[in-house]
């Protein structure tokens, strides 16, 4: 995985930028702390940060190839599962390799193909690509939108970045917030709408999007989407299919000549991935797997079951990592190095993000990375079956809101009324879920209940997941750690799209197929533990903390978050009686109480750093 930045502008010779174009790319060196290259030429300049995961000698970037007179520049953030079949495919194609990097392939593949080459390419990428010849920019994302990729047009300048602090160090970008952008903050965040910058002019490419940009115009549009058609499978069949995808996920998602290990709850999905990664160690020789995990001090002692987190991971993790003899690291984290990371987690977020579920990834890939450079991690599984608790619970359904953001009203009581009457001036999250709705395929002849499944798939496969995802990447980038998700495979995705509700709960069990196809690789238990999301802290100094920050900023009358927020209904609420037993989720199964006070907190620190205006 790497970092990548780049310019355009018609009307400078970008020749000249070296420095700023080097500053542009140096925000990211956390993304590839392996090396830096920059290539400029009179319209177009690209930043590279790389961090080496496959061909340390053949993969550097910027890479530059030349077709006859043609010559085409590349920069690329992500990894490719089917290099080998693509390279098979061009080499009879007459193609010759200096390298046995994906980059090549990748580069060579537009070379060959043009744009259609992203209908062969299986992986998780966001490129660029410059076409000298045509004086054309060509960009593009994968399917699922594991690797991010920002851009803005600003005066006579075209920027993108992997992240916006990338675009932030171009003169000609304003960290400005425009109402658009407040709603995002206040009302949807810590997710966004699909394709939102949140700074003003700010755009992220959508997941399965090309853009391209010339003299003349620039143009975005979808290469990949999912289409809804009949199943014709029976359930044995289907389950059969999907145990070969998800197999050829993680085996594909092994391949590296640097180390490798996966993140281990004792849950479904992650212990899933663990025994399929550790039976392809054991076949292919390369010795014991290595898996990590993360708890907390205290939560032994503190821990509370609850609708989202029934148990407790640590006797589940020690099961699965006896079972399948991997060498085991857990890693614990303490009270204050959860405070003390959620400034860092906001400076890789570049916004005010999950709290503690964002700063304790963040700690947990910083020990993980000290042993390995590329994980595998569970994500998705439960967005493509149906785990979450929401997909069960028809009352959390609303034609006004996602599943995920409860309790609205909450938020809006510690606004000032200036911001809350900004806020309620239309309904913000009931048009973004209505738009979300309306692209979804729809089946014809389908029952209400299969019509209803196939929306809530869809939501939060494009609304829910990519927080997640984002969080994933922001975190394990920000210590050059490659966390891989195998569930987010473009072919796996693409056939439980059409799986019917009632077989995808085979069993009468959240995500019952999955479980089913996981027969005879996961021990009985693991197969029929119940869902429980990743662990946060329950410890009370967590709240106890978060609330004397967020006390210490009501009381700064230059705190920037202030015109935003009615200090005395904040200062009120920390006073209300047994703080820390009191269950408000706001966002998603983790986020409460503590969360809050943090993300406020995280706020204002973002706001502060980023110099952030408001208009």
């Amino acid at each position: 995985m790497c970092g990548i930045t780049g310019w355009i502008n018609w009307q400078r010779n970008l020749n000249q930028e070296r420095e700023l174009v080097r500053n542009m790319t140096k925000t990211l060196y956390n993304r590839g702390p392996d090396a830096e290259g920059i290539w400029l030429s009179e319209h177009a300049a690209f930043g590279h940060r790389r961090l080496v995961v496959v061909d340390p000698e053949g993969g550097a970037q910027p890479m530059t190839r030349q077709l006859g007179d043609q010559e085409y520049t590349m920069v690329y953030n992500g990894e490719l599962y089917n290099t080998e079949d693509i390279r098979r495919e061009l080499i009879d194609r007459g193609y010759r390799f200096r390298s046995h990097s994906d980059t090549e392939v990748l580069l060579t593949s537009f070379m060959e193909w043009g744009e259609r080459c992203l209908e062969k390419l299986n992986g998780i990428f966001a490129f660029a690509i410059w076409d000298q010849a045509q004086q054309r920019l060509f960009m593009a994302r994968d399917r699922l939108g594991v690797k991010p990729l920002f851009y803005t047009q600003s005066g006579s300048s075209f920027l993108f970045a992997s992240e916006l602090k990338s675009l932030l160090a171009h003169p000609e970008v304003e960290p400005v917030i425009d109402r658009e952008g407040l709603n995002e903050l206040l009302i949807m965040g810590p997710s966004r709408t699909p394709g939102n910058g949140i700074f003003r002019g700010v755009k992220e490419l959508l997941p399965g999007h090309y853009l391209t940009y010339d003299r003349n115009q620039l143009k975005t549009g979808p290469y990949w989407t999912l289409t809804s058609k009949p199943h014709e499978e029976n359930l044995e069949d289907t389950t059969e299919r999907v145990r070969e995808l998800f197999m050829d996920s993680v085996k594909r998602q092994l391949v590296a000549d640097v180390p490798v290990c996966t993140l281990l709850s004792g849950g479904l999905d992650s212990s899933a991935i663990t025994a399929i990664a550790a039976e392809t160690y054991k076949e292919e020789g390369k010795g014991p797997l290595h898996t990590f995990s993360v708890d907390y001090v205290g939560n032994e002692r503190y821990f509370k079951s609850n609708e989202y987190q029934p148990n407790a991971d640590a006797p589940w993790i020690k099961r699965v990592s006896d079972y399948f003899g991997t060498v085991h690291h857990s890693i614990t984290i303490d009270t204050h190095q959860l405070v003390d990371a959620l400034k860092d987690a906001v400076r890789l977020r570049d916004l005010p993000g999950m709290a503690d579920i964002d700063a304790s990834l963040y700690l947990f890939c910083k020990e993980i990375k000290k042993e390995a450079t590329v994980a595998l991690s569970g994500e998705c599984a439960d967005e493509v079956f149906g785990g979450y608790p929401w997909f069960h619970r028809p009352e959390l359904w609303s034609d006004q809101q996602f599943p995920w953001t409860r309790n609205i009203d909450f938020k809006l009581g510690f606004y000032s009324s200036e911001v809350k009457q900004e806020l309620t001036k239309g309904n913000y999250m009931a048009e973004r879920y209505q738009e979300a709705i309306a692209e979804v395929s729809k089946l014809g002849g389908e029952k209400t209940s299969e019509e209803k499944a196939r929306e809530m798939f869809h939501l939060n496969l494009t609304r829910w997941m990519p927080t997640l995802l984002d969080r994933k990447d922001r975190m394990s980038m920000g210590v050059g750690l490659e966390v891989r998700v195998p569930f987010c495979d473009h072919r796996l995705v693409e056939y439980a799209w059409n799986i019917p509700w009632e077989m995808k709960t085979s069993g009468d069990r959240e995500k019952g197929l999955l479980r089913r196809a996981l027969q005879g690789i996961l021990p009985d238990d693991i197969l029929t533990r119940k869902k429980s999301p990743y662990p946060k802290t329950h410890h009370p100094a967590y709240l106890e903390a978060t609330k004397n920050w967020l006390l210490e900023i009501l009381e700064d009358p230059h705190a920037p978050i202030q015109p935003l927020i009615h200090k005395e209904s904040i200062q009120s609420f920390m006073r209300t009686e047994d703080l820390t037993n009191l269950h408000v989720p706001w966002f998603g199964q983790l986020m409460n109480v503590p969360q809050w006070f943090a993300y406020l907190a995280q706020m204002n620190t973002w706001m502060e750093e980023y110099k952030v205006k408001l208009v």
